[in-house]
């Protein structure tokens, strides 16, 4: 399995983990020109912004080690867009990050984590 079909996958998984513990999904690969977002979906009033890390080994770090600093503040800059492009009325706004760990070919790790970053004032 090639690294984009990889991460497709662990989007997938991802969509479908946060369908099941009750968010509804409203957009997957929203892109714009500074970026992408993997999944943006609503936690009862709550606007969610996931990013999505799958890795198919921990060599070189864990999926929770690649939402640097520099990767959220990014991130935190496509929501801006993103509520503004898509009009969103006002509401509260989280970042979480789901991490995958794929450990064979029917069986994977996934870690949610539930509001990983904020945007500093």
């Amino acid at each position: 399995m090639d690294r984009l079909e990889t991460g497709r996958r662990g989007e997938d998984a991802a969509a479908a983990y946060l369908e099941r513990v009750g968010m509804t999904l409203v957009e997957r690969n929203w892109r714009c020109p500074a970026g992408e977002v993997d999944i943006v979906c609503i936690d009862g009033t709550t606007l969610v912004l996931v990013e999505v890390k799958t890795r198919t080994t921990i060599a070189k770090g864990t999926p929770e080690e690649a939402v640097t600093p520099t990767k959220q503040r990014r991130i935190i800059r496509l929501a801006k867009t993103y509520i503004a492009k898509a009009k969103v009325e006002p509401c509260s706004v989280r970042f979480d990050v789901v991490t995958i760990i794929v450990l064979g070919e029917d069986r994977a790790l996934l870690r949610h984590h539930r509001a990983a970053f904020e945007v500093e004032e």
